[in-house]
């Protein structure tokens, strides 16, 4: 028996602007995962994980909880049928005013932006970015989004709207690939587990006390009524070191969260805040044989160094498609 957890998060199965990948090969990469966390570790669900840690008892040897991010239709069409195919549980992170569409995804506005500019350059905060080639676009994405990530969300979605309208002048299509309240509806009926990501995806950590107290809250009401449901589990947006801090943990516990999850690589266990839970992101190229196999060993050291190879792999893959 062992006291420690891998939480692996996903975020889309199918290909986006944003997760490039041939077509299929999402679905194909996700099943051959999930075969394999079949032979080689035991899938949990993460509420009864939690609740198992806090009471102090053991899990399973390489207990594993699958967790998805930001609300994808894919999910209904790729995720919940391959889970339910192997018999295992998934925990699904829902953004209140996404399936409102009160608001789109960023990243993947600026993605598609990207991917229908419409000139050669973009000139950006003083600075000339190259867009003349499929690559050189990618790298100017990449550095913008890591910019953005800096500052609070009323700022970035101005500015991913200020630069798709000098780059690609025309709608973005983000809401067609998330679910709406029907589609979240249909997978909470499907029995898998529903947690909150905020109201709108902000980086908590970036926003006045008062917005992220909103944000805990208001989504938690939002997705309990909207769902019939209880709502107690969290998953910080982007949720890396600096995207939340120990007053947005104290406000998770106060907004009536019994563990938030993180994006930093490790494992989650009892020598942690529950509202620090560490997982490792990973996308459907991502080769979970060798993570999980150091699960047995309890190193999120290397754990983080497989799942960094994984992501490597996966950002060839999108290479590969963008060409």
């Amino acid at each position: 028996m062992s006291r420690r957890l891998l939480v692996l998060g996903w975020h889309n199965i199918d290909p986006t602007p944003y997760a490039p990948a041939p077509p299929g090969s999402g679905r194909e990469g996700f099943a051959r995962q999930l075969a394999l966390l079949d032979r080689i570790a035991t899938v949990v669900p993460l509420g009864e994980a939690v609740d198992t840690l806090a009471a102090g008892g053991s899990l399973p040897p390489r207990a594993v909880a699958l967790t998805f991010d930001d609300g994808y239709a894919d999910w209904l069409e790729a995720a919940v049928p391959a889970l339910d195919r192997q018999g295992v549980h998934g925990t699904f992170f829902l953004v209140s005013d996404i399936l409102s569409r009160r608001v789109g995804a960023w990243w993947e506005d600026l993605a598609e932006a990207f991917d229908r500019a419409e000139v050669p350059h973009l000139e950006w905060a003083g600075r000339i970015h190259d867009l003349s080639t499929p690559q050189a676009r990618h790298a100017t994405q990449e550095a913008l989004k890591g910019e953005l990530k800096l500052v609070d969300r009323v700022t970035r979605v101005a500015a991913v709207d200020a630069i798709a309208g000098r780059i690609a002048p025309s709608a973005p299509a983000s809401p067609s690939l998330f679910l709406d309240w029907d589609g979240a509806r249909a997978l909470a009926a499907s029995g898998h587990g529903i947690g909150s990501h905020t109201v709108t995806h902000p980086i908590l950590a970036r926003e006045e006390v008062a917005t992220q107290e909103a944000e805990l809250s208001e989504s938690r009401r939002a997705l309990e009524d909207g769902l019939g449901q209880a709502v107690d589990l969290l998953a910080y947006p982007n949720g890396n070191k600096g995207d939340y801090d120990e007053r947005t943990m104290e406000l998770a516990e106060r907004a009536g969260y019994r563990a938030a999850i993180t994006t930093r690589a490790g494992l989650a266990g009892p020598d942690a805040s529950p509202y620090a839970m560490r997982r490792v992101l990973v996308t459907p190229h991502t080769d979970l044989g060798e993570l999980v196999g150091k699960v047995g060993r309890k190193s999120s050291k290397l754990a983080g160094a497989v799942v960094r190879r994984g992501a490597r792999l996966a950002s060839s893959v999108a290479d590969r498609a963008r060409r």
